[in-house]
């Protein structure tokens, strides 16, 4: 469904069909996606133009477009996904890229990630800055489960390292046909109360802010605050 959204050709008319159901419950859909890759995009430059050459991307879907590897050409990237049929795909579409790969993996069990494929691309986590991806992944996950997942994250890599992450706010409580949709395993959050789920992370001087405005590249797109985030980091 996003990679339709985002303009891409990796999805399938099951795929349309839903995302076109969803639009007709939530119209803006579409073109929040498409501000919620920019800011993955402008959150991965900015940790590569400050020396990120690593990164870790937890539910990383189909990696067809706009992608970590894109925004920071020449980094060693590994993708993650709970989904084994997304990481095959996933496989296929970066096959022959030095550094890059993509396994099954779950956020909320590090252990799940294959140890010899985090050796073979990250192979100086343990002892280098680490840029952690983790986006689309918080609305689905309550809040001791989440918490736990960011704590293990943090103790998994060095000092120096950040987290990009984001979550749903309250958006979509005004549409109750497009909540409904989400299933009763969403979890929309206030951002006053999203810091205190960060624990040890700490964020950047930029705040929690709608994605659109995190550091936009002109004027923020004129999209409804439905996502929030931005950057911590690992002291």
């Amino acid at each position: 469904m996003i990679d339709y959204w985002l303009g891409g050709d990796q999805h399938h008319p099951v795929d349309v069909q839903a995302a076109r159901a969803f639009e007709s419950a939530y119209g803006p859909c579409a073109a929040i996606f498409r501000s919620l890759r920019a800011f993955s995009g402008r959150a991965v430059r900015h940790l590569a133009a400050g020396g990120v050459d690593q990164f870790l991307v937890f539910g990383a879907g189909v990696p067809a477009q706009g992608n970590v590897h894109q925004a920071a050409p020449g980094a060693r990237v590994l993708y993650t996904d709970v989904d084994p049929q997304v990481a095959a795909v996933g496989r296929t579409l970066l096959a022959g890229l030095e550094h890059v790969d993509y396994v099954v993996g779950d956020a909320t069990d590090l252990e799940s990630i294959d140890r010899a494929a985090l050796d073979r691309i990250l192979p100086e986590r343990a002892v280098r800055p680490v840029g952690l991806v983790f986006l689309g992944l918080a609305a689905f996950l309550d809040d001791p489960a989440l918490a736990k997942a960011l704590d293990a994250m943090y103790d998994a890599v060095p000092a120096g390292s950040m987290l990009a992450f984001d979550f749903d706010s309250t958006e979509l409580a005004g549409h109750p046909q497009a909540l409904a949709m989400m299933g009763p395993a969403f979890h929309m959050r206030e951002p006053a109360a999203f810091g205190a789920l960060l624990g040890r992370w700490t964020p950047t001087a930029d705040g929690i802010v709608p994605v659109a405005r995190w550091r936009p590249d002109g004027p923020p797109e004129q999209v409804p605050d439905a996502f929030w985030g931005g950057l911590a980091t690992r002291e």
